[in-house]
């Protein structure tokens, strides 16, 4: 046979030419050839694939440079790409924070702007913010990732006796090793205890546990199970608006529906069974609504839910069957007086077995906000209950396709929930420290309450909880007509219009989601106090001018 033809017939190529009755079929060891000798080319095969049109083969069409020479069609383009990907957005990365970092760069090679830096208040990052680590938890983590600094003396017992008991649950003693792909069996013991800890004695079994990559890969892995069905029975997801655009981009991504129910913002953006009920009935007339999702503390709203709204929305999930996903990223979050945490698991166990063996749930955490602030650790969990065994064995099974969330992540999540104990050589540091970061939190928290209502045209309700602010302004009709024209939504234009002119970056309220006719932003509460006010005063200014310029 000669060369030309062994590699025809290899198994790297994979083929397929119908023409009549005449196929070529290979690609596998073992592959099936079909009439390749009789075909009348048989003896040129090159000249045989040659004759058939870039088309028929699967290949690009070529075309023509302005220079004549031919240049080949790109595979993968805007047309040809996946469509649900095109539908994703994420305000929190979008466009004003890409002109942001351009201005940076701009900043840095000398052109002159009318401010000598850039803040960017657009996103819970900590420590990029300025938030301090705890410094336990970067002991223990330096500690498994050299292990020979457990021979120094400087490192405290506590955290050489976490690191070592990490460290023995990794494969050949190294965080550089996959764990299980549920994550480490120790990991989820130590979780399931500090559950059972915060609900004040509840039940928690570790094999409901899955360690995560962040809160976010948890959520969308559930939303990957619950999404089916098409047309009418296409999968419908309930979020509350306004909402964390992670849960409008997973949807998109998914094909799935999204189903908006609006926080009643007079009522400091609390939840309203009633506005629920409503979006379901309307929802179901097109979709198949099978999930609610809420986020307590709440994300952009600051708001803390009471316990009273918990047990409404578990008794309407119950009567309406659907299944509840409880973001609870922002737990240790809470500063408002009379505001408290409570923990969906904890109210749905002590509401009685007729709920509690019936409802259910997923409920998520992260070692990304909080005191730890440590997002770029990725470490998270998922807890479900009530989840179908089937099902259970498939979620099992999808997360083994990630082999595992990142081991370090792992580490941080076990340390978040079993940290320093009293009478441990840390114990007192690592109350100091956790203490005087919420503390502050929770100060800022009521610094930009404060200073955003003395500005004529801007409401902020409360800041109860969690990062962020989400103010109210008030855009004139002159204002809205010349962001018309120039495509972009009123509160964009506003936000866009105050990064060229101050440096300040925010993310303006439509990209979460608002009720036609209003307008916001939403900022980080996390820059420290003396940048805070910097960044508050310059707000405050800006919108005295921009309200007189659009007057």
């Amino acid at each position: 046979m000669s060369a030309t033809r062994m590699q025809l017939l290899s198994p790297r190529n994979v083929l397929l030419l119908s023409q009549g009755r005449n196929e070529l079929f290979a690609g596998c060891s073992g592959a099936r050839v079909c009439s390749l000798t009789s075909h009348p080319l048989s003896s040129s095969p090159g000249r045989a694939l040659s004759s058939l049109s870039a088309t028929r083969r699967g290949l690009p069409k070529e075309k023509m440079s302005e220079n004549g020479v031919s240049s080949r069609a790109k595979v993968l383009t805007i047309d040809t790409m996946n469509p649900t990907v095109k539908k994703v957005e994420y305000a929190v990365r979008g466009p004003i924070v890409q002109r942001a970092v351009e201005l940076e760069r701009e900043l840095s090679e000398g052109i002159k702007k009318p401010f000598a830096e850039v803040i960017k208040a657009n996103i819970g990052d900590a420590h990029a913010m300025g938030q301090q680590p705890i410094t336990f938890f970067r002991q223990v983590l330096a500690l498994c990732s050299y292990p020979e600094l457990l021979n120094d003396s400087t490192f405290p017992e506590d955290a050489k006796s976490r690191a070592r008991r990490i460290l023995q649950s990794c494969g050949g003693n190294s965080m550089g090793s996959y764990s299980a792909s549920q994550g480490i069996d120790s990991v989820r013991q130590d979780v399931a205890r500090y559950i059972e800890r915060r609900d004040g004695g509840v039940p928690c079994d570790p094999d409901n546990i899955y360690l995560t990559t962040g809160a976010s890969d948890g959520i969308v892995t559930m939303l990957k199970l619950l999404v089916c069905g098409e047309g009418a029975t296409r999968t419908g997801v309930m979020i509350s608006i306004p909402q964390y655009p992670l849960y409008s981009a997973a949807l998109a991504e998914l094909g799935a529906v999204q189903i908006n129910y609006y926080l009643n913002e007079e009522k400091c953006w609390s939840m309203d069974i009633s506005e629920l009920q409503r979006a379901l009935d309307e929802a179901r007339r097109h979709c198949n609504p099978r999930a609610l999702c809420i986020i307590n503390p709440g994300n952009p709203t600051g708001q803390v839910q009471s316990r009273q709204c918990i047990e409404d929305v578990i008794r309407f999930a119950a009567k309406e069957r659907l299944f509840l996903m409880a973001d609870e990223v922002y737990q240790d979050n809470v500063y408002a007086d009379g505001c408290q945490f409570h923990s969906f698991k904890k109210v749905l166990f002590e509401m009685g077995p007729e709920y509690s063996n019936t409802v259910e749930l997923v409920s998520f955490h992260s070692t990304s906000k909080c005191y730890m602030g440590e997002c770029g650790f990725r470490g998270g969990y998922m807890e479900i209950i009530n989840m179908d065994n089937e099902v259970k064995a498939q979620l099992t099974k999808l997360v083994s396709v990630r082999l595992c969330p990142p081991v370090p992540g792992q580490a941080l999540m076990d340390l978040v929930v079993n940290p320093p104990q009293p009478g441990e050589p840390s114990y007192e540091n690592f109350i100091k420290e956790r203490t005087a970061t919420l503390s502050a939190l929770a100060e800022k928290a009521k610094l930009t309450e404060q200073v955003l209502n003395t500005v004529q045209g801007i409401s902020c309700n409360p800041v109860q909880g969690a990062m962020y602010s989400f103010p109210r302004i008030t855009i004139s009709a002159k204002a809205v007509k010349e962001a018309t024209d120039k495509g972009q939504q009123p509160d964009m234009f506003y936000c866009m219009k105050m990064l060229e002119e101050t440096g300040i970056c925010l993310v303006p309220g439509s990209g979460f989601g608002q009720k036609d006719g209003t307008y916001h932003f939403r900022m980080t509460i996390l820059p420290p106090t003396d940048k805070l006010k910097i960044l508050l005063n310059k707000v405050k200014e800006f919108h005295q001018k921009f309200t007189q310029q659009y007057t």
